[in-house]
């Protein structure tokens, strides 16, 4: 019934923001099953029915919505095809997947006496854009969380670390001149100047989960003609924050080797994020499963606005996500399941 349940959603569109279809179809899954889910925007939402206060909360998050599809793709994404163990099609690895073996752990457990914990799921909108109207929109109902495991294709190992992110507007200022009179300040080369030492720099705090903090530029523009010295250039740099730092530390360590740019972060809402290693989550999951290991994750997902300890930990690989022709192996959904209930009846 899951696998079906993947299916309806991938035959849905949801991309970020527009995700009310997919969210009808989660609801009444679960409204079917007689359970009373919540909505807030795209987000649905519940509590276990076996709750005692006083003991530990475990969110249980994943997300329904999806990228737009890859310009590559040689099937219909939105037409779920089961092929050789694979079961294709948009949001499969990422991260339907994930998504609906959280939910049958969560079925499978919402109401069980002996688990010593109480359980919360939340399938969440705007993840593939770290929108405002996602999990950060949801978390003010939820109440306190001890902590929590965030569905995302991951092999089923461990991710107990992950690279927060800052998006950064770099502007420098000159003066313009005629180009044949060597006239002017050129700001391009003034940020030319600035984006080697960004490049030559190397941030000294490294991690042994996730490496270095690194800051690439990306994007680069100035001028309007070939005659004219630019007066102004602008560029842009992706920083990846490993967990030794906040984002706030990383931006001002960029500003002191740039000599003549301004930076301007868009946001430093999606920080860097760490679970221990001794924690009973993780504990458990490597009790449950023979093989697996812990690891940092390079990529991003909502753990970067969830303010208490989360594994990153689901079906499917990161590899073919925002892929063309996605699939996952239905064999990983119904290990993920396992491994989930598994995971949190040894923990709590």
């Amino acid at each position: 019934m899951y696998l079906a349940l993947l299916q309806s959603l991938i035959a849905t569109p949801s991309l970020s923001r527009a995700e009310d279809q997919t969210a009808d179809r989660i609801e009444a899954f679960l409204r079917e099953r007689g359970l009373a889910p919540q909505r807030h925007g795209n987000n649905v939402w519940l509590r276990s029915r076996n709750w005692v206060e006083g003991r530990p909360v475990i969110l249980l998050n994943s997300h329904h919505d999806t990228v737009k599809p890859a310009a590559g793709y040689t099937r219909d994404p939105y037409q779920p095809t089961l092929e050789g163990g694979k079961l294709y099609g948009l949001g499969s690895n990422d991260a339907g997947g994930a998504l609906v073996a959280l939910i049958a752990a969560f079925v499978a457990l919402e109401n069980d006496p002996s688990l010593g914990c109480n359980l919360l799921l939340a399938t969440t909108a705007e993840e593939e854009i770290s929108g405002a109207g996602g999990v950060a929109a949801l978390l003010p109902l939820l109440g306190p969380i001890t902590a929590g495991i965030v569905g995302e294709p991951t092999l089923l190992d461990l991710a107990i670390a992950e690279r927060g992110l800052v998006v950064i507007d770099g502007e420098c200022r000159g003066v313009s001149g005629h180009a044949a009179r060597q006239e002017g300040i050129n700001a391009l080369y003034l940020a030319l100047d600035d984006i080697q030492s960004i490049r030559n720099h190397v941030f000294p705090r490294p991690s042994q989960l996730l490496g270095p903090t690194s800051a690439n530029v990306t994007v680069l523009q100035a001028g309007t003609q070939h005659n004219v010295v630019p007066d102004r250039a602008t560029f842009v740099i992706d920083l990846r924050v490993n967990e030794a730092y906040r984002n706030e530390e990383a931006v001002e360590e960029l500003r002191g080797v740039c000599r003549s740019a301004v930076l301007t972060p868009r946001s430093l809402r999606l920080q860097s994020s760490a679970i221990a290693p001794e924690h009973p989550l993780v504990r458990a999951g490597l009790a449950v499963r023979s093989g697996a290991k812990t690891y940092g994750s390079p990529t991003l997902s909502d753990q970067a606005l969830l303010p208490f300890p989360t594994l990153k930990l689901g079906p499917g690989d990161s590899a073919r996500s925002h892929t063309a022709d996605e699939f996952i192996y239905v064999a990983e959904i119904e290990e993920a399941r396992r491994m989930y209930v598994d995971l949190l009846r040894a923990a709590y």
